[in-house]
C-alpha cells in the first residue's frame, strides 16, 4: 500500500437491497410505516424504500441519520450520549447538515472495516432504531455466509 492512499469498501448494491427490505419487514411486522435509507462509506444513498403510508418528512430523516452513523461509524444516539455535557460541540453538530442526533441509525461494518450505514424514520425512535437494526442484522446475516 502507498503511502498517498488508503484501501476504502463500500457496501455492495444488493447487500444494500438487503438491508432496507429487511428494514421495511420488520416495519410490516411491527405494525409501523416507515422510509429505510442505506449510504456507503462515504454516505452516498445506496438504496432506499419508503412505505407508502410514511410521513414525507421522515424521507430525509432516514436518509440523514443513515448518513450520520456512515459519518461518524457510530448510532446517531450514541453519539449524542457521548457529546451531551458539550453543549457547544452539540450546537455545532446539529446545525451540520445531514447529522442527527437521535435514534434510528446504525454504521454497517465488515469486519473491522466500516462499509455504509442504515438510517430509518417514520415511527417511535425505538421502533426506528429496531426496524435499522433488523437491516443491519439482514447484512451481517449476508456476512457470516460469505
Amino acid at each position: 500500500m502507498s503511502s498517498i492512499s488508503i484501501e476504502k469498501r463500500v457496501i455492495s448494491a444488493s447487500a444494500a437491497h438487503t438491508a432496507v427490505a429487511a428494514a421495511i419487514a420488520h416495519g410490516e411486522k411491527i405494525g409501523v410505516s416507515i422510509n429505510a435509507a442505506v449510504v456507503d462509506s462515504s454516505g452516498i444513498l445506496c438504496a432506499f424504500l419508503r412505505m407508502p403510508e410514511s410521513f414525507t418528512y421522515s424521507v430525509s430523516i432516514a436518509i440523514d441519520k443513515a448518513k450520520t452513523a456512515a459519518g461518524f461509524g457510530a448510532a446517531p444516539h450514541e453519539l449524542y450520549s457521548a457529546i451531551k455535557d458539550n453543549r457547544a460541540l452539540e450546537l455545532g453538530l446539529i446545525r451540520r447538515d445531514d447529522c442527527v442526533l437521535f435514534g434510528g441509525g446504525f454504521p454497517i461494518y465488515d469486519g473491522d472495516m466500516m462499509i455504509g450505514g442504515i438510517g430509518v424514520s417514520g415511527a417511535t425512535e425505538e421502533q426506528d432504531m429496531e426496524c435499522a437494526e433488523a437491516g443491519r442484522q439482514a447484512v451481517l446475516a449476508l456476512l457470516s455466509k460469505a
